[in-house]
């Protein structure tokens, strides 16, 4: 995993070079990188429309739903384990004893996370990430970016991402570099397969799917730092900045 973010570093610089054209009209506070990340959009959209959306149809359509909603199941197990630092590293004390729950019922009554037992024992998941622990802690988000192959991220969650990937997910530890890579690749393919229907949609039906994106992404990530009550400040100013993109 170290040497994809490596490369993905590469990308983004090259990137920059690339994408420094001069988009028409102001620049956007929220996105002064806007050229470059709708360059990097652009590639990244490339690489899926002939490589992992190819895969993740034919994933689809060789998978059983009970295996499919298993193995999302067993990533889901995994990422709780990220989930529960980062509850420690805010002092969500509450939450964090609900996810520690989580991971023994499902890793052990729901056979290593193939089985959400902790949600029908009424635990429910939450989302937790190094990226909203800096955020919770007043870290500004900084500019949008988009980076290759992962996607919408910001100055900010880029920083969390490389944390949580490098020094939090010890799951990982004692595998062998090829297998972490086939479990990321196998997890990156089943979460790709679960958005080809709604990724469609914004494709078909958003007048800028780029912007459309960008705008929802950025008020999710907000709505996660603030456990889903921002500041009303804060969702108007979202509101004004999005009536800004449509018209």
């Amino acid at each position: 995993m170290n040497i994809l973010i490596k490369y993905s570093f590469i990308i983004v610089l090259l990137g920059f070079n690339i994408g420094c054209t001069t988009l028409d009209g102001p620049k956007n506070p929220d996105d002064p990188f806007e050229s470059f990340n709708r360059s990097m959009y652009a590639f990244n959209e490339t690489l899926d429309e002939y490589a992992f959306k190819p895969i993740a149809k034919g994933y689809q359509a060789i998978t059983p739903e009970p295996v499919d909603r298993g193995i999302s199941n067993f990533f889901s197990n995994l990422d709780d384990v990220l989930v529960l630092i980062n509850d420690l590293l805010q002092f969500k004390i509450e939450r964090a004893a609900n996810t520690s729950a989580r991971i023994v019922f499902n890793t052990t009554f729901g056979l290593l996370g193939f089985m959400d037992v902790a949600t029908d024992f009424g635990l429910p998941k939450h989302n937790e990430d190094f990226g909203q622990t800096l955020g919770y802690w007043g870290v500004d988000s900084g500019p949008y970016l988009v980076l290759p192959f992962f996607g919408p991220s910001s100055i900010r969650d880029t920083i969390g991402f490389t944390v949580d990937t490098t020094e939090f997910d010890f799951v990982y530890d004692d595998m062998s570099p090829k297998n972490v890579y086939a479990l990321y690749a196998v997890n990156y393919i089943d979460i790709r397969a679960d958005l080809l229907k709604a990724k469609d949609i914004v494709d078909e039906t958003a007048p800028d799917p780029y912007a459309f994106i960008r705008d929802g992404w950025m008020q999710r990530r907000k709505n996660l730092i603030y456990d889903g009550n921002p500041p009303m400040d804060d969702l108007f100013e979202d509101d004004l900045f999005t009536d800004d993109i449509v018209r």
